[in-house]
C-alpha cells in the first residue's frame, strides 16, 4: 500500500515539475514545430473569440483579459496532457501498467487549473456569462443533451427533469478540464449512463424510447422525400 501511494505521490510531483524538451533524434513530420504552434494559435484565438462572441462584452479591457484567460486554460490543459504523455511513456518501460494512475494524476492537476481559471473569469464575468462560457467550451452539450432527453423520453416529470439538468451541469463542469473533444464526450456519457440508470429505475425504459424516437425521425425523413 505504502508502494502505491508513493508511486501516485512521485507521479504527481513529477507532473507537476515536468517540462517537455526536444529529443535528440529528431522524426521529419509534416510541420515544423514553429508551423504546429502557429495553428495551434490560431485554433485557440478561434475558439476564444466564439466564447467572446457570446458574451457580448462592451468594455475592450475586460474583453482582453478574459480573452487571455481562456486562450492561457486551453494552453494549460495542453501542456498537461503533453507532460503527462511523456512522463508516462517513460515510466511505462521499467513500471508496466503505470499508465492506470493517469486519471488520478489528470483530477489532481486538473483541479488546481480549473480553479485558478473559474476564478480568473469570476473577477471579469457574472455568473451567468461564465455559465456561457462552460457550454461554449463544452459544445452547449448541456442544452442539447437536456433536449433531447426531454424530446425522447416521454412523460419526465418535472422532478426528473431538475435531475438530468443537475446530472449535465456537473458533467459540464469535469467536461471544461477534457483535453479534446472526444475526452469531453466521454465525461457526458459518464453522466448519461448515470441518468439513463436513474430513469430507468424509475421506470421509464431510456433504450425502448429511444429506439421508438429513431423510427419517428426516419420515418418523418421517408415522408418528406
Amino acid at each position: 500500500m505504502k508502494t502505491t501511494k508513493h508511486l501516485a505521490l512521485a507521479i504527481i510531483i513529477s507532473a507537476t515539475n515536468l517540462v517537455v524538451r526536444p529529443t535528440s533524434a529528431q522524426v521529419t513530420e509534416p510541420f515544423t514545430s514553429a508551423e504546429r504552434e502557429e495553428i495551434y494559435a490560431q485554433t485557440i484565438e478561434k475558439r476564444a473569440t466564439n466564447i467572446l462572441g457570446a458574451l457580448a462584452l462592451n468594455d475592450a479591457d475586460k474583453t482582453g483579459r478574459v480573452r487571455d484567460a481562456i486562450k492561457a486554460q486551453y494552453r494549460s490543459l495542453r501542456a498537461r496532457d503533453e507532460a503527462l504523455d511523456t512522463m508516462f511513456a517513460t515510466l511505462a518501460k521499467n513500471a508496466p501498467g503505470v499508465e492506470s494512475n493517469r486519471g488520478a494524476v489528470v483530477n489532481v492537476l486538473s483541479k488546481q487549473l480549473h480553479e485558478q481559471f473559474i476564478s480568473k473569469l469570476s473577477a471579469e464575468l457574472t455568473p451567468a456569462q461564465i455559465e456561457s462560457v462552460k457550454d461554449k467550451m463544452t459544445y452547449n452539450k448541456v442544452q442539447v443533451t437536456y433536449e433531447a432527453y426531454c424530446q425522447i423520453v416521454p412523460k419526465l416529470t418535472d422532478g426528473e427533469k431538475a435531475k438530468i439538468l443537475e446530472q449535465l451541469k456537473i458533467a459540464r463542469e469535469e467536461a471544461i478540464d477534457g483535453g479534446s473533444a472526444d475526452e469531453k464526450t466521454a465525461i457526458f456519457q459518464k453522466y448519461k449512463d448515470q441518468i439513463n440508470t436513474m430513469l430507468n429505475a424509475n421506470g421509464h425504459n431510456v433504450s425502448q424510447a429511444t429506439k421508438e424516437w429513431e423510427a419517428k425521425q426516419e420515418a418523418k425523413t421517408a415522408a418528406a422525400k
